[in-house]
């Protein structure tokens, strides 16, 4: 058993170069695009004789700038711990691949709800007497329509992250073993 173990961390360390710099530049795409659709966001507001309008005054849009800049920070830091050599253990293999998760998630329904708030923005909705804004706003709305657009370009990167990290976990470690303590199944990794 501890040669295999071994052998994972030979493997690690011996990863092709050129896979380890494509890795690093996916998790430096999302920074990028995260903190543009921050910007592009954060500018977005427009006055006019019917009032004025911001990001701020939407929750959904709060949300979005939120998750943006937490997905871009994350992104950073993962591209920093990935360009530099060392051995994979378990432990960091499992923090990568639910970190992925959940801010894939995140941010994806940072872009649902933010959809959302946009396409009544456009249509309005007649059965909660809810009028469309972008007749009045048309500036705001193409701004938010652009925020929204490239965050899913970054939910995009994060899926294949996803990927990539679900794929490092589970092809190097095996599944948990089941013992079974007083009828009761317990999964223990063998270390």
């Amino acid at each position: 058993m501890a040669d295999k173990r071994i052998d994972v961390v030979e493997d690690d360390e011996n990863v092709n170069p050129c896979m380890r710099t494509a890795e690093t530049l996916l998790r430096l795409l999302p920074v990028t695009l995260s903190v543009v659709a921050l910007v592009v966001m954060l500018k977005d507001s427009q006055s006019n004789e019917y009032g004025s309008l911001t990001y701020s005054d939407l929750g959904a849009f709060r949300y979005l700038v939120h998750a943006n800049s937490v997905c871009a920070g994350y992104s950073l830091l993962s591209a920093i711990v990935v360009a530099v050599p060392r051995p994979s253990t378990m432990s960091r293999a499992w923090i990568f691949f639910l970190l992925d998760q959940v801010l894939t998630y995140a941010i994806l329904a940072a872009g649902a709800v933010s959809t959302e708030v946009v396409y009544l923005a456009y249509k309005g909705d007649s059965a909660v007497t809810w009028s469309q804004a972008c007749g009045s706003f048309n500036g705001f709305c193409r701004k938010a329509t652009a925020s929204v657009a490239i965050t899913f370009v970054v939910v995009l990167c994060y899926a294949g992250l996803s990927l990539i990290s679900s794929y490092r976990l589970f092809s190097k470690y095996e599944a948990p073993i089941a013992h079974k303590n007083k009828g009761i199944e317990i999964a223990a990794f063998q270390g």
